[in-house]
């Protein structure tokens, strides 16, 4: 979605609208918590993000890895910042067809900064020399496929301080296709109002997007205002000066400063906001806060459809998924990149020749042995591995072999059935409640447009004990069609009840003027593939712990000898069914610690 198309729905519905800016970071560690830092973000509800471009080299390379991971796992809507500087012409079409291919439809055109070893910015040989040429050569090139935004400067800029050449210059931009402006960061809310008012003299109608910078620490904020000559109201340094030597105390009132200052340029028709983040969440979120921009109970994020949707390149359409990785969506994008099209329609086949290979993909447990073992002990038990599910189930972890996030809010209303699964040994890795026409504005259930109903039948998926597996196969068979499931085992004994190969409906939704919108089904093929990936994850964690080791032990003979079973209740009106199906059922000997093949010795594995 276009940048400027945001903007005018934001007008149209009087909704908070706003965005992030990232920049990349300069360690591997350091891009991995930021990834870690951007799905949290995606939480707040930021319409789009913005990262920053890294002339040449490594840097260059980055930003275009960050563009494709945001659009293509995290679903969000990405602009790609692009630069003049050390950029010829090749290298600058390289880095937009990157963008075109990862999905990207944004792109903030700029002449960029000279390169350190420059006082002056001079064009790179084949280059570019302002930035409304690569405007113009980004308008000529893809046509409308981008829209591209241009910078505007409200105090000026480094090596021009005179605003009406400045607001010659922003014209230019625009007439050579600039779709919307984002301005340098600025305190002064009264000058800027009065800059916009001369910006719309010269004739110039895009949307004009405010760029703002949250408050962090004292120094941090003075540095950089400093940095982009940007002036800092009276009132401002009468309050923060007192208690600069207090991170705490300048955050507390840096957001009410901050959020003051969104709300005056707002009252003056501004209806979008951009943060520039720093890589840091707190400040954003605290001036978020102050505005109650957040998402709420009350007004909560509307998604499209209810697992993570991905804006990579051919993607946008894709609306129908197993659920077998609904907690596991890096993987199964992952595995479906190849494809040249994505399950889509309310009778399209949701199946693929193949799916990715797991070792072509890298799909497999990750964190190192250490950090694992760390996270999740060393279980000797069965009882230790139910009592590691329940901690994940009250949220005491936050992810677990098979669970890539935190536990949904929706599993709060069978959170109990699942801990007293677990207890008993029955170790459960997916499910959802039933849920039968609630509103797509519910905070928990809700997704789609908001003025249809969403339905869902109950689902869980578990490992089982081999002494059970016959039982609770008679449990369901003895339920005629009313519940249907598939089972498997590591060596691929495979058995199901389901009346044919096609996909079963988990979840639903009835929008006015639209078909029926299934976007969550279960079918054999695509069960089969997920199992490969279910005890693929089962035996890394195994090998996270030394060899011949009990937990070792244990868990690969959990892979070994149990079985994967999926069960789905097709009476959309009924959650307890699939609970009750295990009552009495028990995994004797939960509590005996697992005993080890003689002699054992501890023999490292992998990096510790």
């Amino acid at each position: 979605m276009h940048v400027n198309d945001m903007v005018a729905d934001a007008e149209r519905t009087g909704a908070p609208s706003f965005s992030f800016e990232y920049f990349p970071a300069k360690t591997a560690q350091g891009v991995q918590n930021l990834y870690d830092r951007m799905e949290r973000m995606y939480d707040f509800g930021p319409k789009f993000i913005d990262i920053t471009w890294g002339a040449g080299g490594r840097i260059a390379e980055l930003t275009c890895d960050m563009v494709l991971q945001a659009q293509t796992f995290f679903g969000l809507e990405t602009c790609m910042h692009l630069t003049c500087t050390d950029m010829g012409e090749e290298k600058v079409n390289d880095a937009l067809h990157r963008a075109y291919k990862a999905g990207c439809t944004n792109i903030l055109a700029l002449r960029g900064d000279p390169p350190r070893e420059h006082e002056k910015w001079e064009a790179t040989d084949g280059g570019f020399q302002y930035a409304r040429d690569l405007v113009a050569h980004i308008r000529n090139k893809y046509g409308n496929h981008f829209a591209i935004g241009v910078a505007g400067y409200p105090e000026g800029c480094d090596d021009n301080k005179d605003e009406e050449s400045l607001l010659d210059h922003l014209k230019e931009k625009v007439d050579m296709g600039g779709s919307f402006i984002v301005t340098q960061m600025f305190y002064d809310a009264d000058n800027f109002i009065r800059w916009v008012g001369k910006v719309r003299e010269r004739g110039i109608t895009v949307p004009i997007i405010p760029g703002i910078m949250p408050i962090a620490t004292y120094a941090s904020f003075i540095r950089r205002a400093n940095h982009m000559n940007c002036k800092i109201p009276e009132k401002w340094m009468a309050a923060l000066e007192p208690i600069k030597n207090d991170d705490s105390a300048v955050r507390e009132v840096g957001k009410v400063l901050v959020a003051e200052l969104c709300r005056q340029i707002m009252s003056a028709g501004i209806v979008h906001l951009h943060f520039y983040t720093m890589n840091l969440a707190q400040a954003t979120r605290m001036v978020l806060e102050e505005l109650d921009w957040l998402p709420s109970s009350q007004r909560p994020r509307q998604q499209p459809l209810p697992w993570k949707q991905s804006l990579g390149f051919g993607r946008r359409e894709e609306d129908v998924r197993p659920i077998f990785w609904r907690n596991r969506n890096k993987s199964y994008i992952s595995r479906t990149q190849e494809w040249d099209e994505f399950p889509n329609g309310r009778w399209g086949d949701s199946r693929s020749p193949a799916f990715g290979e797991l070792d072509a993909y890298g799909i497999g447990l990750t964190g190192s042995n250490e950090s694992n073992r760390k996270k999740w002990g060393e279980p000797k038990s069965i009882s230790d591995i139910g009592s590691l599910f329940v901690r994940y189930l009250e949220k005491d972890l936050d992810s677990l072999p098979w669970s890539e996030a935190p536990l949904a809010g929706e599993a709060v209303s069978i959170k109990d059935d699942l801990i007293n699964l677990n207890r008993r040994g029955l170790i459960t890795i997916n499910s959802q409640p039933a849920v039968s026409g609630v509103k797509s504005t519910h905070p928990i259930y809700g997704w789609g447009p908001s003025n249809g109903f969403v339905y869902q039948k109950a689902y869980l998926e578990l490992f089982v004990h081999p002494k059970l597996y016959g039982e609770v196969l008679r449990r369901i068979e003895a339920h005629d069609e009313t519940l249907s499931y598939y089972a498997v085992n590591q060596a691929g004994a495979f058995k199901t009840n389901a009346p044919s190969e096609g996909p079963n409906a988990v979840t639903w939704g009835v929008f006015p003027g639209k078909e029926i919108v299934q976007p969550t089904i279960v079918e054999s093929v695509s069960f089969l593939a997920w199992k490969d990936e279910a005890y693929r994850l089962g035996n890394d964690w195994a090998r996270c712990h030394d060899a011949n080791s009990p937990s070792r032990t244990l868990i690969e003979r959990i892979m070994n000898e149990w079985y994967l079973i999926n069960i789905v209740n097709n009476d959309f009106h009924d959650t307890k069914t699939v609970f009750e199906l295990f009552d009495g059922l028990e995994v004797t000997d939960i509590d005996t610690v697992t005993s080890v093949p003689a002699p054992y010795t501890n023999v490292p594995n992998g990096i510790h």
